[in-house]
């Protein structure tokens, strides 16, 4: 039992990162990437597709689809491997699969979130052209969240872009350290409960 699962967790991980690759190489529209990509496309396009229309998750060009579809992986993925750990089920694990999984989806979003304002911010520094298609995807994630995350931190008070942004990556980046810390400590406090 404890093999089979530890297979599925891993099958599930490595699912994951190829859709995160598929997603990714979405960014990048005209670009030709040849038989691998297309091999790609048909091994993570009816997962992602099947999403898309049971969701409908799209905000203008952004497709938030495959945020879920990532998740529900993270879910499989933390069931598999916690009861490939433990061989059992019981309440604490449960809470612990429920808390670990919540936790995954948002921290994937926020390792999304980071590496959007990473990449905002290495395009400021480097003065890139921001023009292209891939810079408006990342100034439409980017600026809404800037905002918010400065109006939190700041208040009403006015601060400089690069302050802004160097705030928010910090500010987003501590919450996904500490909040990575907490979530493993209050879940092995949860797989300690009696069955």
């Amino acid at each position: 039992m404890r093999i089979i699962m530890n297979l599925l967790a891993n099958i599930a991980a490595l699912y994951s990162l190829l859709i995160l690759i598929r997603v990714m190489l979405t960014w990048f529209s005209g670009a030709r990437y040849g038989k691998p990509v297309e091999l790609l496309s048909k091994v993570t396009d009816p997962y992602l597709d099947w999403w898309r229309d049971t969701l409908r998750l799209r905000a203008g060009f952004l497709d938030l689809s495959p945020i879920a579809a990532m998740a529900a992986l993270s879910l499989a993925q933390s069931i598999f491997s916690t009861i490939a750990r433990y061989g059992r089920i019981s309440l604490g694990i449960i809470l612990a699969i429920v808390l670990s999984a919540l936790w995954s989806a948002l921290s994937f979003i926020l390792g999304f979130c980071l590496i959007i304002l990473v990449l905002r911010l290495i395009a400021f520094m480097t003065n890139r052209d921001i023009y292209g298609v891939f810079w408006r995807i990342i100034d439409t994630i980017s600026q809404p969240l800037l905002y918010r995350i400065n109006r939190i931190i700041f208040g009403k008070r006015l601060v400089n872009y690069l302050t802004g942004i160097i705030a928010a990556i910090a500010v987003l980046a501590a919450i996904w350290i500490g909040g990575r810390f907490a979530v493993r400590l209050l879940a092995g406090l949860l797989l300690r409960l009696p069955v």
